[in-house]
């Protein structure tokens, strides 16, 4: 089967959702639009469709002008499995005591490491991408100085890998959100993988604006791995939701963020207790007064 894609960059959040949503109308239309933000630092967001067909580039040069991004970049991807070829990719990841791996590895686990089984899917999080590796190799470190969680959140969850693993530490029930109903299947379904079902429940919500995450509140620890601006955007959040001596565990950010977000916790009464770096990102953990 052949895929087009056509990429398209613009400066904003709404013109680039905008765009998306037009995109979805066009005859051939995409079996697949996203939005996201460019992890570069540029706050600039790509717009992405993937078409059966070879999408009318005059339409689209079109639409780039209409709402103001750069043209569009069109491709004709080659026939290839992508999850196969992900999957003979995917080495095992040693995050502390966590191995994360895929069910092709799953004789390499040791005997006496804490498995998270995470098979390439439609979703952010196996393992190998510095942030999720940094929240691991932080919850490992929490948990080996004292912590005893007992009511967790993991807030843009995508495959839930971090709250399938702090579920895997204490025997609590895990609330896991994410805003995108593909992550949360996936991570539903990773969650069965894992035979972690009743433990950690897969919700779909922006931040905490979900009933079972505002009842459960507040929550002695809590994940969020996604970016600068959404992480800033939800800081009274976490204020509010957080316990008194509760702690947060953020990722997605680089380094030359870091401070930025920092300083927005702390005006939410968080102090820092560390700040690591893996690769171009940086992991943050912080305790709340």
């Amino acid at each position: 089967m052949t895929t087009f894609t056509a990429f398209a960059v613009l400066p904003e959040r709404a013109p680039a959702e905008d765009l998306a949503e037009h995109l979805e109308s066009l005859d051939p239309g995409p079996y697949g639009v996203g939005v996201f933000e460019i992890e570069d630092g540029s706050g600039n967001f790509e717009v992405g469709a993937y078409f059966l067909e070879r999408p009318n580039e005059v339409v689209l040069e079109l639409l780039a002008a209409a709402y103001g991004s750069t043209g569009f970049t069109v491709s004709e991807l080659p026939e290839t499995d992508w999850v196969a070829h992900v999957r003979r990719e995917l080495a095992p990841v040693v995050a502390g005591r966590f191995f994360v791996h895929g069910s092709h590895d799953a004789d390499k686990v040791p005997a006496t490491s804490i498995p998270l089984l995470i098979d390439a899917a439609m979703a952010f999080g196996t393992g190998h991408h510095g942030t999720t590796l940094g929240c691991l190799s932080a919850l490992d470190r929490l948990e080996r100085d004292g912590l005893r969680a007992k009511n967790v959140a993991d807030i843009g969850c995508g495959t839930a890998v971090l709250g399938m693993a702090a579920a895997k530490l204490w025997p609590e029930t895990v609330l896991a959100s994410d805003i995108d109903p593909v992550a949360v299947e996936t991570a539903r379904a990773n969650v069965v993988s894992n035979g972690l079902e009743g433990r950690v429940v897969c919700l779909e919500a922006a931040g905490f604006a979900h009933p079972e995450l505002q009842d459960a509140a507040p929550f002695d620890l809590i994940f969020a791995n996604i970016l600068k601006a959404p992480l800033i955007s939800l800081a009274p959040d976490m204020g509010r939701f957080c316990a008194e001596s509760g702690h947060v565990i953020l990722s997605g950010i680089l380094h030359e963020q870091a401070d930025e977000v920092i300083a927005a916790y702390e005006a939410q009464s968080f102090t820092l207790v560390s700040r690591d770096e893996f690769g171009d990102w940086t992991t943050l953990v912080l305790k709340r007064n």
